[in-house]
């Protein structure tokens, strides 16, 4: 039994080995002429609909819940600079939406005590904030909010506002009050002093959704690059799923499509023209990534079990390196040369595959609710 043991582990070492040795960027040198069907693929892709996609999603809104009195025009005066929403110890005294310019993004002053508003701001939004006040604890009206929007499957962050008034500590309250809402967090801040909103609230909201990290990140510089990662690592977990197709090039036109509306989005996030040279330029290097999936078919004929999975790590790594590419290129000023580009690609994926990132997938995809997309101690 051990000897069977042993030859099945020493097996399936030497079909790693051979796959590593498949994966190693100087053979993306060596790959065949079949590289044409990549320009194919590249020649029937509908750019404009790829651009008028990102451009919507630009128009995308985060919507401040909360019940009446919770703080959220103040927040709402703070996250926008200045003020332009009514702010009063009198209930009701937001009587109606209010759109706010912050960009090409709208933050939205939800009325506590008209639902049907709230309804509305709900289905324009891409995220949500919904405050709670500090003062008066979970209220009932609190909790049946929050399951309603838990069913509306909405990303959704939850702040305890007033925290600057609490005698107690706050992340203590805060842990309580999540509890009693079954959420896995809640962010204490304070609108009033405008604690823990830079620190932690924005880049939660970030987290949320690849939409709302387009819209704040486009708006707020200093997050950019945050935000830049979260739709880098979306894109990268779309592409580990698409690369598990077994079968070969059936997974080609969503990897590219993936890819390009990542390299649009970060291209927005700059305020980068979308049909600008710079962008076309970038996104031509999409089809390097596409020769990642080649080499992780070959791969798949090499490894009689696991080939998929392989395929789907190296399509997560080409989609990954390419941002990494497109992050550093817009955030350097477009100077970088083609061959500053492609020395940059190497390096990332090399990076990749070394530090082993996409475990890091497999986190956010679990944090999100997704199955295990790879098997325990798959490499």
């Amino acid at each position: 039994m051990s000897e069977t043991t042993d030859k099945n582990a020493a097996s399936r070492s030497r079909l790693r080995g051979r796959a590593r040795d498949l994966f190693t960027f100087s053979n993306l040198t060596k790959l065949p002429s079949n590289l044409a069907i990549a320009r194919n693929f590249i020649n029937i892709l509908d750019w404009k609909a790829a651009q008028a996609e990102v451009e919507s999603e630009l128009q995308h809104k985060v919507a401040l819940l909360g019940l009446a009195n919770s703080g959220k025009s103040t927040l709402f005066n703070i996250l926008r600079g200045k003020y332009t929403s009514a702010v009063s110890a009198e209930e009701g005294t937001t009587k109606a939406l209010i759109r706010g310019s912050f960009g090409p993004f709208a933050l939205i002053d939800t009325p506590g005590h008209l639902p049907s508003l709230q309804e509305q701001a709900v289905s324009e939004a891409a995220a949500i904030i919904y405050l709670l006040d500090a003062g008066k604890g979970v209220r009932p009206q609190d909790i049946d909010i929050i399951n309603q929007l838990r069913s509306s499957n909405k990303p959704l962050v939850v702040a305890l506002n007033k925290c600057d008034l609490l005698k107690e500590d706050q992340d203590e309250v805060a842990a309580r009050f999540a509890a009693q809402l079954h959420v896995a967090d809640i962010i204490p801040i304070s609108a009033r002093t405008g604690e823990n909103i830079g620190e932690e609230l924005i880049p939660a909201i970030i987290e949320t959704s690849p939409e709302a990290a387009l819209a704040l990140g486009r708006e707020l510089p200093r997050y950019r690059r945050q935000a830049a990662q979260k739709l880098v690592r979306s894109a990268s977990l779309i592409a580990l799923v698409a690369g598990l197709e077994p079968i070969p090039l059936v997974d080609i036109p969503i990897l590219l499509g993936n890819q390009v509306r990542m390299v649009m989005r970060i291209a927005a996030l700059y305020n980068e023209p979308l049909s600008g040279r710079p962008t076309r330029e970038l996104i031509a290097t999409v089809a390097g990534g596409l020769a990642f999936r080649y080499i992780a078919e070959e791969a798949a004929k090499a490894v009689p079990f696991g080939g998929d999975l392989v395929a789907g790590a190296i399509a997560a790594a080409g989609t990954w390196s390419l941002g990494q590419v497109a992050l550093e290129y817009f955030e350097g000023g477009k100077k970088l040369s083609q061959r500053q580009m492609r020395d940059m690609f190497s390096r990332f994926y090399r990076r990749y595959r070394e530090e082993r990132m996409y475990e890091q997938l497999e986190v956010e995809a679990a944090a999100e609710g997704q199955p295990r997309l790879l098997p325990s101690g798959e490499k």
